[in-house]
């Protein structure tokens, strides 16, 4: 199973697609607040340029913008007699509306008419800032020391002195900071409309693949890996449309499905025939089997009438014929298993079974440690006795078989409101870890590490979970250098 790296958030296809066309609407809303903002101000500060050129004209002895450099307006360079009057007193001219008169480089009156109509001197640093602005027909940006950010033109006069106009532009950053706000609060209910929009829209498009991840969700749920399977799930009709991308997702579904049907049928039909064909053959070797041991029991009661390496030879040939009648015994069950024959249903006393199983385990291996832990009051469990009794003994001989002697090998029994849970703990070497994923499967051997002192089938931990499992229980097993626990839960 993947995992993300840590820290690192997981998003849904939805949730991208939602932010995505956030992320789309908040850029393009924000290049038009960007452009409309600054189309407006070049617009504002264009008007504001005409009404300096406007207030230039309609000041006093006609203004005229002229190339630098004095230029007398009188016969034989001379200045006419009297000064121009204040621009400011002429009308037309509103609010904060900026004035001032330099001749000869020193200014004659500089001013700034006021919001009750009267007039406000300018300081000698904003008068300074002013008189360094050039007669070049151009508007020019001026921060006047106490009266802030101007638009301000110089005009010559007729008699060559230079007259500086302004006009403030503090409206103009008034009106582009409302507009900003207004288009900041539509680009925002843009914003969340989008974001609403954009996941209703999104969430309805993604419907159908929603339905096909459904549907690949309920075969991932199937057990597929053993058994008959009915693979009838399929993606619908109408999800399946190859014209879009949704439907050939669900098409090439449909088209899987179809394969690991006839995957799961052909496997079934192999592992039906192989059960049969074990069946069979178990139950046809039980005949001749018993026939061998019985001659060979034969044999036996007349030993002296035969050589001692044919006496020998034939309790070697009843011994592995009892070897093999139980190999065959479990082949036969563990086919009466797979075919899901019911198994005998009655209240079984659960601790007598184990008290038995540990009596005779302790007989069979007598260099084993064996403890038993059950409660005081019988538990009584609905199911096979006899079935039960076998798992008891193969957990048990397990242990026996595949820890050295000495070891501690204990048998627990306890209850809960629902279930019964039987336990068996060794104190051996442990099972293999590469190992523990197949322990309960067939043939399943163990190395080296847990030594077999006595023969093995490999067949015995296949058994206990095939009956706990026709008990509608669990088996598990966790294992450590040291301690190995197998758990039964059998319900109740």
């Amino acid at each position: 199973m993947s995992s993300s790296p840590r820290g690192e958030r997981r998003w849904s296809l939805r949730a991208k697609l939602t932010a995505q066309l956030v992320a789309v609407v908040a850029a393009v809303t924000l290049v038009i607040s960007l452009g409309a903002e600054f189309a407006l101000r070049s617009y504002l500060i264009r008007q504001l340029d005409k009404e300096l050129a406007t207030a230039g004209n309609r000041s006093p002895n006609g203004l005229t913008v002229g190339p630098p450099g004095r230029q007398p307006g009188g016969p034989g360079g001379a200045r006419p007699p009297g000064s121009p009057p204040n621009p400011l007193d002429s009308p037309g001219h509103g609010p904060g509306t900026l004035a001032a008169l330099f001749i000869d480089g020193t200014a004659r009156f500089a001013q700034r008419s006021t919001d009750d109509g009267g007039r406000a001197e300018i300081s000698t640093e904003g008068r300074a800032q002013l008189a360094v602005i050039p007669i070049d027909g151009r508007t020019h940006d001026v921060d006047v020391a106490g009266f802030g950010h101007y638009r301000v033109r110089a005009f010559r006069t007729p008699p060559g002195d230079k007259l500086m106009l302004g006009l403030p532009m503090a409206p103009v950053n008034d009106t582009l900071w409302n507009v900003g706000l207004i288009l900041g609060g539509v680009s925002l209910a843009a914003l969340l409309a989008a974001a609403g929009a954009g996941t209703l829209i999104v969430r309805r498009t993604l419907r159908p693949l929603r339905r096909v991840a459904a549907t690949a969700g309920r075969v991932a749920e199937l057990p597929l890996d053993r058994g008959e399977v009915a693979l009838s799930v399929r993606v619908p009709a109408g999800d399946t449309d190859a014209h879009t991308e949704v439907g050939q997702v669900g098409a090439a579904l449909n088209r899987m499905l179809g394969h690991i049907g006839n995957a799961l049928e052909a496997r079934q039909a192999s592992e039906t025939r192989v059960r049969r064909f074990v069946a069979d053959a178990s139950h046809e070797l039980r005949t001749p089997l018993a026939a061998i041991r019985g001659y060979a029991e034969l044999t036996r009661r007349i030993l002296a009438a035969v050589p001692p390496d044919v006496a020998h030879a034939m309790r070697r040939v009843e011994s592995e014929s009892d070897r093999m009648t139980t190999l065959v015994e479990d082949l036969l069950l563990l086919a009466r298993l797979d075919a899901g024959r019911p198994l005998a249903a009655v209240e079984t006393d659960l601790s007598r079974l184990v008290v038995d199983a540990v009596s005779d385990a302790r007989v069979a291996g007598p260099e084993h440690h064996w403890r038993l832990e059950i409660p005081p009051e019988p538990v009584i469990v609905t199911g096979d006795p006899q079935r039960l009794h076998q798992v008891l003994v193969n957990l048990l001989g397990n242990a026996r078989t595949h820890t050295p002697p000495g070891t501690t090998v204990t048998a627990a029994l306890s209850s809960t409101k629902d279930s019964t849970i039987l336990t068996v703990t060794d104190d051996g070497p442990g099972i293999p870890a590469a190992l523990l994923p197949d322990v309960f499967e067939r043939f399943a051997r163990g190395d080296d590490s847990r030594s077999r002192a006595a023969g093995s089938t490999g067949l015995g931990l296949s058994i206990v979970a095939g009956v706990v499992a026709a008990h509608h229980g669990t088996v598990d097993v966790a294992s450590v250098p040291g301690r190995t626990v197998f758990t039964v839960t059998l319900p109740f």
